[in-house]
């Protein structure tokens, strides 16, 4: 399986200031493998970017990724309701 949490790390780290705080937890369901991201509260919009449009972009280039077992990826941004 391609290492999706280094994909998202490499997206990530360059647009956030707390660099160190940045978390990727994995839960595997029956149809996805999701991945909830956490960062320091100060950095949620510099991640989810105006209108959700860098947040949109992580996700294409995440969920274009193909996985074992036709399970789907699912990117949750944590902080982010």
């Amino acid at each position: 399986m391609p290492d999706i949490k280094e994909l998202i790390l490499t997206m990530v780290t360059p647009l956030v200031e707390h660099q160190d705080d940045i978390t990727i937890d994995i839960k595997e369901t029956n149809d996805f493998y999701e991945y909830h991201l956490a960062v320091h509260p100060e950095d949620v919009g510099r991640v989810i970017g105006k209108q959700g449009r860098v947040a949109r972009a992580i996700r294409t280039i995440v969920y274009s990724v193909r996985t074992k077992k036709s399970k789907r990826v699912r990117l949750v941004i944590e902080g982010a309701e």
